[in-house]
């Protein structure tokens, strides 16, 4: 736990096209970890092993701890196997219960904009569960298509645009940048 908690702990969304959100989010992390407090990443959807998570488990923990509940490949976000959407609600379960303990300063949810979104999660309860959170803590949702409603409840929306990606020159996904 960390000695000093913020004063006063805000509600930050990254959305958009673009890429950089989750990085984004773990550069805040970073920087917690970094003052002396405690983060927490859930990351929703996400099954595949990432650099991040090996990064939290092997070098960063225990201030920054990171859990991901899903399986390899894409969620089919229209008609979701009932095994991704236990998986969300799971991480959804995990989420809520760390942020209203509040024992860490910082909370990402990764990827839940999209579980939003697509009704994967009871929105309204998600926003109860932030409104109703201990003071100092930071909460940051991460994911495309962040819905209007959790726009205007955030203190901070930051949307990532992409102008120009290497992908559409035919650069696929890399270890250590993409994943």
């Amino acid at each position: 736990m960390a000695e000093t908690r913020l004063s006063r702990g805000l509600i930050q969304v990254y959305t958009g096209d673009g890429k950089g959100k989750t990085t984004c989010a773990l550069g805040l992390a970073l920087r917690a970890v970094g003052q002396g407090l405690q983060a927490y990443m859930v990351q929703f959807m996400k099954g595949r092993e990432t650099g991040e998570a090996r990064a939290a488990a092997g070098r960063l923990a225990p201030d920054l701890t990171l859990r991901s509940f899903g399986r390899p490949g894409l969620v089919n976000l229209r008609a979701p196997d009932p095994e991704d959407l236990a998986l969300v609600r799971e991480a959804w379960g995990l989420a809520r219960q760390v942020i209203l303990a509040g024992e860490y300063d910082l909370v990402i949810l990764d990827e839940i904009n999209l579980a939003l979104t697509f009704n994967l999660l009871a929105a309204e309860e998600v926003f109860k569960v932030l409104r109703d959170r201990p003071p100092w803590v930071e909460v940051v949702l991460t994911g495309r298509q962040a819905p209007p409603e959790l726009v205007e409840l955030a203190d901070l929306v930051t949307e990532m645009r992409p102008l120009k990606h290497y992908y559409e020159a035919g650069v696929q996904a890399r270890r250590g940048i993409e994943w």
